[in-house]
């Protein structure tokens, strides 16, 4: 069953074509990786799948996109309740401004939830979800900037996961950080998949192959191929896949 479904999907930011003609079935409970050089349109569509574009100006789509066959793009389509079911994982690690806890129980807090026992169940539940909760569990007091960026990408996962959504959408979420803090984020994303559907843009071909279970490679704005990891990784049926896959660019 398709969770996510692309058809037919154009990007312009003003005059400019960023996506074109995108037709994907991204699956539930799979871990999806778009790989391509920088610039060639995977953060854009990452982006336009819980329309973090829509605060963009000058940018209009056209096609369809598709959560559990409802068009996410219908005037009447609540982009805060998108919001909550599509959750973001950025680039660089970004707390709030503010103690472990409230980062967590911010989102549940502007959904309503004012039950402290309520909060305090789903900020220790996220947390334990973000594998995180067993190195901080004393310090849920402290500011979140003072803890170390790998453990900030975990509580900024945490975070994600405190309002319950469906999919995650992670966009470079280890590129700031260092090989063991990538590691746990990698075990973590398997583990995550189980409950969750996850999109990922990672320049790192080497986790591509780790960590998902499909790949879409991206050029100028296209898909050029998109199926299996394993198959695309070991034997790609388009010459372009090849050589970005082998290193000869980007």
């Amino acid at each position: 069953m398709s969770k996510i479904s692309i058809k037919k999907m154009d990007l312009y930011y003003t005059d400019f074509h960023a996506l074109k003609n995108i037709n994907m079935e991204i699956q539930a409970n799979e871990i999806t990786a778009f790989i391509g050089p920088s610039g060639c349109g995977k953060s854009t569509l990452l982006k336009s799948l819980n329309r973090m574009n829509d605060l963009v100006e000058g940018c209009r789509i056209s096609g369809d996109i598709l959560l559990d066959d409802e068009d996410i793009y219908d005037n009447d389509y609540d982009v805060n309740l998108l919001r909550k079911r599509v959750g973001m994982v950025f680039q660089s690690p970004n707390p709030f401004p503010m103690s472990i806890y409230d980062n967590i129980a911010y989102g549940p807090r502007t959904h309503g939830i004012k039950s402290k026992a309520k909060l305090d169940e789903i900020v220790e539940k996220s947390l334990r979800g973000g594998a995180i909760w067993d190195e901080i569990k004393d310090d849920l007091k402290k500011n979140a900037l003072r803890v170390s960026g790998g453990q900030q990408q975990r509580i900024c996962i945490a975070r994600a996961l405190a309002v319950d959504p469906e999919v995650l959408l992670m966009d470079e979420p280890t590129s700031a950080l260092d090989p063991i803090s990538t590691a746990k984020i990698e075990d973590l994303v398997q583990e995550l998949k189980k409950k969750y559907t996850i999109v990922m843009v990672t320049h790192n071909m080497q986790q591509a192959t780790r960590v998902s279970d499909k790949t879409a490679f991206f050029l100028t704005g296209e898909v050029i191929e998109f199926g299996n990891t394993e198959a695309m990784f070991s034997m790609p049926q388009d010459k372009r896949t090849e050589d970005y896959i082998t290193g000869r660019f980007g």
